[in-house]
């Protein structure tokens, strides 16, 4: 590792360590905008969309970063920090069966209602289409990365971690959304 990026991982754990919220706030935001760079330029966006950047870091920032940060540390006070298989199989199947629908479900909501602009009643007859789909695959993908969090993530890289896989899944559902919407129009 190079002197610079070593040099930038320690200050990160430092600020982790001083200031866990508003690190994982900060760090949500940024990977949640970088997916979306992403995520417009595969989609064949000429010119990337500023405003839509900034909201997608919004979200990250002030809902993705947080949850994140006060569900894990709930789930460890729940399970009180035990890791072993059992207690992990159980701490996937609650993330699965609660955060997992109501995270897709808001940013579902959100990018329908904040992000395009769009009526309530459009926004939910696209969420009644598209979530089962949604959820249906977060549901393959998601307990294996919710494994390996839960396993052999220490609690501080655990919102780091997960906003990083976030970042992937999140092109996934942009590209979902904007497919959808295009074939609306």
């Amino acid at each position: 590792m190079s002197d610079i990026a070593k040099e930038a991982w320690r200050k990160y754990l430092i600020q982790l360590q001083a200031h866990p919220l508003r690190t994982k706030a900060i760090t949500s935001g940024v990977l949640a905008g970088f997916s979306d760079a992403i995520a417009q330029k595969i989609s064949g966006i000429k010119r990337l969309q500023l405003r839509r950047l900034l909201l997608i870091m919004l979200y990250g920032f002030a809902y993705g970063g947080p949850f994140g940060h006060f569900f894990h540390k709930l789930m460890d006070i729940i399970f009180k920090g035990k890791k072993d298989n059992k207690t992990v199989a159980k701490k996937v199947l609650l993330e699965q069966f609660t955060s997992s629908p109501w995270n897709n479900m808001l940013f579902m909501l959100y990018y329908g209602l904040v992000l395009e602009g769009r009526p309530w009643g459009l926004v939910k007859s696209k969420v009644r289409n598209d979530f089962p789909s949604v959820q249906l695959t977060a549901w393959k993908f998601w307990p294996i990365v919710g494994w390996v969090n839960h396993q052999y993530m220490p609690l501080q890289f655990r919102v780091l971690f997960q906003s990083f896989v976030a970042s992937c899944w999140a092109i996934f559902l942009n590209l979902k959304a904007r497919t959808s919407t295009i074939k609306q129009s």
